[in-house]
């Protein structure tokens, strides 16, 4: 196993190209400004038009930040459930939780039409979205860790979260079926994802839950280590499996269900960041694997972002489109080539 210090050339690399891909981000929209004025907007340097400045620090910018928090948190939380479920194609939406985070919005949202006296209590807006979908995670995710304390095969933990996924999955559908057609736009508009609703003060607060989970997840690097070979030899090793077990969870949802919760439902990220990462680090050590795969998830929901973004236009793809058709090749490459699968 490499030392930490002999993979400096491609964190050294993944930095730079990070700080790239996000002045790049900020210099395109919908307004063209110049490549040296966002430099100097950045450095908060005088610019000869002010609304340049009004543009990129208070759309640009947080919009960017939120990218890469949001690529870093899924992509974390991919590797952790892959790792924790030894199962190449586990995500960080596997147990529900996203799931749990749509029914918040869904009930919100389409709701309010079917139930006006209980969920008109106040307007949709993004605040309210970001917290019934936080309340609608968080149910799923404590349901997911009262079975965790239960259930002592992994596998079968596995299959019982995508049963909660299946369960709030239909009631949406139902939900769904019921609304009327201005409510169902609004909430496929939700569901799309979004990186450029957030203000200063939630981006804050995402970031917050997002440290926390990072803070978790380092707690648990060498567990998840032992894991890699079995939870037979990680309780050789005096592994906790159910203690820890609990701990990759909790990281998890706080991850995958604040990101839901906040930006909406990203799909792919989680999934095919940590297989690219380990064909650039060539290694199934988390010490290396867990700072690669927020650098790598930062960069390249930053190039989903800036192709989504259409630059000189005012139109905006929606993000989970742009990462499902990136994401979706890498899987379909991986599974052709099953190569670099340590499961």
């Amino acid at each position: 196993m490499q030392s930490p210090k002999s993979y400096k050339a491609p964190f050294t690399f993944l930095l730079l190209a990070l700080i790239l891909c996000f002045v790049i981000n900020i210099s395109l929209g919908s307004v063209a400004i110049p490549f040296m004025s966002t430099l100097k907007a950045i450095f908060n340097e005088p610019l000869a038009n002010e609304a340049w400045g009004y543009i990129i620090w208070n759309y640009r910018i947080p919009k960017a930040l939120t990218a890469i928090l949001v690529g870093s948190g899924l992509a974390l939380s991919g590797l952790l459930m892959q790792t924790l479920f030894r199962n190449p194609l586990a995500g960080p939406f596997v147990l529900g939780i996203s799931s749990g985070a749509s029914l918040g919005a869904a009930m919100l949202i389409m709701g309010s039409s079917l139930f006006s006296g209980l969920f008109s209590f106040g307007l949709i807006n993004d605040i309210s979205l970001a917290i019934v979908s936080s309340i609608g995670s968080f149910i799923v995710l404590l349901a997911v860790m009262v079975v965790a304390s239960k259930v002592k095969d992994t596998m079968a933990l596995l299959i019982i979260g995508l049963m909660f996924g299946s369960i709030t999955a239909a009631v949406v559908s139902v939900l769904s079926y019921f609304t009327n057609a201005e409510k169902l736009q609004q909430y496929v508009y939700w569901s799309f994802g979004s990186l450029g609703n957030l203000s200063w003060s939630q981006i804050g607060l995402l970031f917050i839950i997002l440290a926390i989970g990072i803070l978790l997840s380092i707690a648990a690097i060498k567990s998840l280590n032992a894991m890699l070979l079995g939870e037979n030899y990680a309780r050789s090793l005096g592994v906790d499996i159910v203690k820890k077990r609990f701990l990759i969870i909790l990281a998890t949802g706080l991850l995958a269900g604040g990101i839901t919760a906040f930006a909406g439902p990203i799909a792919f990220v989680g999934l095919a960041v940590p297989h690219l990462t380990r064909q650039i680090f060539n290694t199934t050590d988390h010490k290396i694997l867990v700072l690669a795969v927020l650098l790598y998830g930062a960069i390249l929901m930053l190039v989903c972002d800036t192709i989504a973004q259409l630059p000189t236009s005012a139109n905006v793809l929606p993000i989970n489109a742009i990462t499902s058709i990136i994401g979706a090749p890498v899987v379909i490459w991986l599974l052709v080539r099953k190569r670099k699968m340590i499961f």
